[in-house]
């Protein structure tokens, strides 16, 4: 693979106009496509095959009217007042007269009128029925809702919404984060390089790639429901690795530049060499977020195929565009800030860049190394012991979908929350919608919602609507949306469905909101396993056939367990626990994201894969050369420590820029995402994993001989490369010389 790696290199090399310009007119043909499409993306999530989403093709069949969205709006009294008072009842009735006419509303319930009042009078709960489902309500009819309860408002009343779809239910993604990440990133790839060009190739090629992944997907959000939280990962996926491949083959052919090598042939080697790196990360990465389509939650393959999309381009951009620009560039890259080309002044970045190219012995990376190899075994002991004590706080997930308490206080939505809770009950930020059909009489109904209302469990049940030999029948539990005793309710109802029914033939069917969540929860648990198993294999052949040993795939999936454990641990302790969100600047919540888990199985398996292979694949080819197994860990690390730390560092700041999104879905992704890198790349690739191959020794390298006869060598490390390269270079006659290529 190197070989051809290195042949692409030296093409777009010499033809580096043309590389950028068909990379510049793929751009303009996908900003082109997105324009025109006008896609948005939305965070409506439905799982076909579903209970709850059975009740909902019922419902658009049967009621129409209830089988689209729903939004709660909650009008609160303030002082002594009460919502019952003459003029509050008449602002009340005017508001909901209004709210009728917003486009998009099928009908509103008028609480004076259905006497849905809290016990103490201070507040009434009205049901609003879009006749669309949560991702197709418009904003102007947000906009228009708001509007509508004006005459409440007016008469001293506070208006809040919560439900299904509320005002900023569905906020943009803006550029912050990424404008935050890559400020940092530069500021990082700065320190490394002391160059102004090396630090910003890496930013450009990867902004050319996100550019390209984020139009692109706006491009088929126009055909295809695209769920908000998808396009943010791929964001946060495509700017990190793209920055990170550009890192890992940058730093290679600036190190060979500084060591006398020609730019035209270290471009093409570095390519040859870390690009082959880089496929076989990329790869590893592609491979688990497309596994994602295994699982069977549309959403969710949405989300890995965007990202893996994502990270092909970031692939493809590193292998072309960048030789490419490293061909604009020339020695550029090897200009140092604080140096005088003019004047021979050097400055402290070159001298220490020269010297890590020279002497790779005399750096800190070099000194890790070292003491890695030196103290293996009580590095591997304390490693694990670190590992284990941040992942402790994973024994306590409670794995759901957040509700509206997990917004921040300011959001609409939790403060609609909060009324409801503690006016009415919690159970009521979370109705139960119970389908039964077919029924034929208000009798049937009636002796139905009785005997739901006499389940252990239940505050109240009440009949909402009887249409077309079909009833729906409105549940509303003790416990919150997010509380276990919510989802046994649940499972007890569906468990007692046919005695709950009354007659044989009527079927009781359980859906709404919180149903659905409790089925995509369910959902996502049960099919977690077979992805993780999926994902692992795939990835155990595909870096077995890399390094020709199972030692490393072993290895690699056993310290991506330790990761993903440690960072779903550190999400339970910020956001199920509270610690430090404050700081973070994140809310609280009773339950971990249940689809968290799957993504991030995904996602840091295929991350830790790019370290796993760098480091790898270095020490190894310090091996494939000189055959000291134990002095390779320690130099291969040692070469690996500088690039790894800045490429996992860049990782991490980006990461964590989006936990200033306002998407609640995000930040416990974002953060989970940011110390899974983190613990992956400083604890577990340049700590256990020297650690271990300084203890295993040459048997880590062990295959049986059917393999090498059998499965060709991918030449991951470039030994083959270098072994043509030599032989192209024969001696000339002593008179001319020079030396023929």
């Amino acid at each position: 693979m190197s070989t051809y790696l290195y042949r692409l290199a030296r093409w777009c090399y010499g033809h580096r106009r043309l590389v950028l310009a068909g990379w510049l007119v793929v751009a303009a043909v996908v900003v082109t496509l997105s324009v025109l499409g006008n896609g948005t993306e939305n965070n409506n999530i439905t799982i076909p095959g579903t209970e709850s989403q059975n009740v909902v093709n019922l419902l658009k069949e049967k009621i129409p009217a209830f089988s689209g969205a729903q939004t709660q709006v909650v009008f609160a009294a303030s002082g002594q007042q009460s919502v019952t008072s003459p003029a509050n009842e008449k602002a009340i009735d005017s508001a909901i007269k209004q709210l009728a006419k917003v486009p998009q509303v099928a009908q509103v319930s008028n609480p004076i009128l259905t006497r849905n009042i809290s016990p103490d009078g201070k507040v009434a709960l009205a049901t609003l029925l879009w006749n669309t489902p949560a991702a197709n309500v418009q904003n102007s009819s947000l906009s228009d809702m708001q509007t509508a309860a004006a005459p409440a408002q007016q008469a001293g009343l506070q208006v809040q919404y919560g439900g299904a779809v509320y005002p900023d239910w569905n906020p943009k993604v803006t550029e912050t984060p990424e404008l935050i990440g890559i400020i940092i990133a530069f500021f990082i790839l700065l320190i490394t390089f002391s160059s102004l060009i090396a630090g910003l190739l890496p930013i450009l090629s990867a902004l050319i790639g996100v550019a390209i992944t984020v139009t692109g997907i706006t491009a088929l959000a126009a055909v295809f429901n695209i769920a908000t939280v998808s396009t943010t990962v791929a964001i946060m996926l495509g700017l990190s690795t793209g920055i990170d491949y550009g890192l890992f083959i940058l730093s290679r052919h600036r190190a060979q530049v500084l060591a006398g090598r020609p730019v035209d042939e270290s471009v093409a080697t570095a390519v040859g060499k870390a690009g082959s790196s880089v496929v076989f990360a990329g790869a590893t990465v592609i491979v688990a977020l497309a596994g994602l389509s295994v699982v069977g939650i549309p959403f969710l393959m949405t989300m890995g195929l965007v990202a893996a999309a994502a990270v092909a381009v970031s692939v493809l951009i590193a292998l072309t565009l960048l030789p490419a620009l490293l061909g604009f560039a020339g020695e550029k890259v090897t200009h140092f800030i604080g140096s005088r080309r003019k004047t021979g002044r050097v400055g402290h970045g070159e001298r220490v860049a020269r010297r890590s190219a020279t002497q790779p012995g005399s750096t800190a990376g070099a000194a890790w190394g070292r003491f890695v190899t030196r103290f293996r075994i009580p590095v591997l002991i304390g490693g694990l012991a670190l590992g284990a004590v941040i992942a402790i706080p994973a024994l306590g997930m409670n794995l759901g979908l957040p509700s509206a308490a997990s917004q921040p206080t300011s959001s609409t939505a939790r403060q609609a929350y909060d009324l409801v809770s503690e006016h009415f009950g919690p159970g009521y930020n979370g109705p139960l919608l119970i389908t039964a059909n077919p029924v034929t009489s208000a009798k049937e109904v009636a002796g139905i919602t009785g005997r739901l209302a006499k389940v252990p469990g239940v505050v109240t049940a009440k009949p909402s609507a009887f249409q077309n030999q079909t009833a729906v029948i409105q549940v509303i539990p003790t416990t919150g949306p997010t509380d276990s005793a919510t989802t046994n309710l649940v499972n007890k109802i569906r468990g007692e469905r046919v005695q709950l029914a009354g007659q044989p033939g009527v079927s009781l069917l359980v859906g709404g909101t919180t149903a659905s969540n409790i089925d995509v929860s369910a959902k996502l648990s049960a099919a977690l396993p077979i992805f993780l198993i999926v994902v692992a294999g795939l990835a155990f052949i595909l870096l077995t056939f890399a390094f020709r040993t199972i030692l490393v795939p072993i290895k690699s999936i056993l310290g991506f367990l330790l990761s993903v454990v440690a960072a779903l641990g550190a999400e339970v302790a910020v956001f199920q626990w509270g610690w430090l969100n404050g700081l973070l600047g994140v809310t609280k919540s009773s339950v971990t994201l249940s689809y968290l888990p799957t993504i991030l199985v995904a996602i840091i398996f295929g991350l830790s894969s790019d370290y796993e292979v760098f480091v790898v694949s270095r020490i190894k080819e310090d091996f494939t050369k000189t055959g000291d197994a134990r002095g390779a860990v320690e130099r291969g690390t040692g070469v690996s420590v500088r690039v790894v730390s800045a490429a996992a560092t860049i990782m991490f700041v980006i990461f964590c820029a989006f936990l200033t999104l306002k998407l609640v879905q995000v930040k416990p992704i974002a953060l989970s995402f940011a110390v899974g890198v983190a613990v992956d790349a400083f604890v577990v690739r340049l700590t256990l994993v020297p650690a271990i191959m300084a203890i295993v020794g040459k048997n880590f390298w062990y295959h049986p001989k059917w393999f090498t006869r059998y499965v060709p060598d991918p030449d991951i490390e470039g030994a083959q490369l270098e072994k043509r390269l030599a032989e192209r270079r024969v001696p000339v006659s002593p008179a001319r010389g020079t030396t023929a290529r």
